[in-house]
């Protein structure tokens, strides 16, 4: 009897390992610190398409993961530019090249972004009665911010889809309204 104990034991420990192990996407989602905010030197905030610069001391939420990813996720679309000069910074992540705000792409919360394991591939947005195929291209950092690299610009939040402006006129939002909308997506 005491070695049934001990072999279930080590099986339930072996199981909660393996459950700690899991990917991201399939936990809960708690914040994993915060980031004390820097003012950015003079003009090195891009505000284009309404985007935040950091804001001296204000501590900002961090997340190393995102919502559970299901066949409706719900998110939060934010405009983005993936051209040289915009909002976006850098070149994108997973191919090292801009992108024309003509093409339907995005950026996912790092914990969608998984490593870069979506990069390239698609997702299909769904909102305002529409649906729009749109590219993986780059990450929506949740875990950094308020620096150079950055932009000076906050950590994003743990539900962004951080699209081009095709993917608002896709989903006919009408322009005075592009900036935020609740939506929901999955891989295509």
């Amino acid at each position: 009897m005491e070695s049934f104990g001990l072999k279930a034991s080590l099986i339930l420990v072996a199981i909660l390992l393996f459950a700690d192990c899991l990917n991201v996407e399939g936990q809960i989602c708690r914040p994993s610190g915060t980031i004390r905010g820097k003012k950015p030197p003079p003009g090195q905030c891009n505000q284009d398409n309404d985007s935040d610069c950091c804001k001296e001391g204000q501590l900002y939420t961090k997340y190393k993961c995102s919502p559970p990813v299901s066949s409706h996720t719900k998110a939060y679309l934010t405009l983005n530019g993936f051209e040289k000069d915009e909002d976006g910074g850098a070149p994108s992540e997973c191919d090292n090249h801009y992108h024309s705000d003509d093409t339907p792409v995005v950026a996912l919360s790092t914990g969608w972004y998984n490593k870069g394991s979506r990069c390239l591939n698609n997702i299909t947005i769904t909102a305002n009665g529409r649906s729009v195929v749109a590219m993986v291209v780059d990450e929506c950092d949740s875990t950094m911010g308020c620096d150079s690299v950055h932009d000076y610009q906050p950590p994003c939040r743990n539900n962004i889809v951080d699209a081009s402006r095709a993917v608002w006129k896709a989903l006919g939002v009408p322009h005075g309204q592009w900036g935020g909308l609740d939506i929901t997506w999955a891989d295509a």
